[in-house]
């Protein structure tokens, strides 16, 4: 099956991952430039939309003050040391992807339809897409449905939310059209957790999926269960540990010993 991904491929979570990584604060260009330098094929974005629809990057619907982000002007996220989406775009190495991570918000529902998080973020996909590879994830299925309708060279991944079924998690993607799922590793299950009944092995949900014609990719395994996410042909990983996952993949490739990370 072709794809976007080319198996199994690193996708540095928030950049080079949660938080603040050897100096580099989570969805900042030196997250971006950490994750590519410690191997990552993409990077992974949050997108949010500003009270004067800018749009920033951050995970979070609120500031640690507890000041929701649609509710902040673009000046006061600067200077509460968020970045902007174009600078955060800028600041990706050539070559590297960029999974953008949609957060939609409840004023969506209400404002018109010119100021959605989607509709201010799409001429930017477009844009992205003529220069590298991109992809938009989200937890809202509306957001993928405008994408699809309105950058239909844009790929999508159904993101379901935190231990979501995998039943219901490739039946939503295939029956949405998107074609991609991103699975979280605790609906998979991870390395010592308890047998649940009903669920599938990862092998049987990745087959059963590529079979579907979706490409699979889980957020966020360790680099051990990474290894064995590949190891079952998933297509991409999204990580938080860059560079133990790019060494435990090249390690279970039999390409070299796996590194701490």
């Amino acid at each position: 099956m072709s794809g976007l991904f080319t198996p199994t491929e690193v996708i540095g979570h928030r950049g080079a991952g949660r938080g603040v990584v050897e100096g580099a604060a989570e969805n900042s260009p030196a997250s971006y430039a950490a994750a590519a330098g410690a191997g990552a094929d993409w990077v992974e974005i949050d997108v949010r939309r500003t009270a004067d629809d800018a749009l920033v990057l951050y995970h979070d619907a609120a500031l640690a003050d507890g000041r929701a982000i649609v509710d902040l002007t673009a000046e006061e996220c600067a200077a509460a040391g968020l970045v902007g989406l174009e600078e955060g775009l800028a600041a990706v190495p050539p070559g590297v992807g960029v999974d953008v991570d949609v957060k939609s918000v409840m004023e969506d529902a209400v404002d018109a339809p010119s100021r959605r998080t989607v509709s201010l973020l799409l001429p930017h996909l477009r844009r992205e897409a003529r220069r590298r590879r991109v992809f938009v994830c989200s937890f809202d299925p509306g957001v993928l449905l405008a994408v699809r309708e309105s950058a239909p060279e844009v790929p999508t991944a159904w993101m379901p939310y935190v231990r979501n079924p995998l039943d219901q998690a490739v039946a939503g993607a295939a029956g949405m059209g998107c074609p991609i799922v991103a699975l979280d590793a605790r609906s998979l299950g991870r390395t010592g957790d308890a047998p649940r009944p009903g669920r599938r092995s990862v092998a049987h949900t990745v087959d059963l999926a590529h079979r579907a014609g979706l490409e699979v990719i889980s957020w966020c395994p360790d680099p051990v269960d990474a290894a064995r996410f590949a190891e079952a042909g998933m297509d991409a990983v999204v990580v938080d540990d860059v560079p133990g996952t790019v060494s435990a993949l090249k390690a279970a490739a039999g390409e070299g010993p796996a590194g701490a990370g």
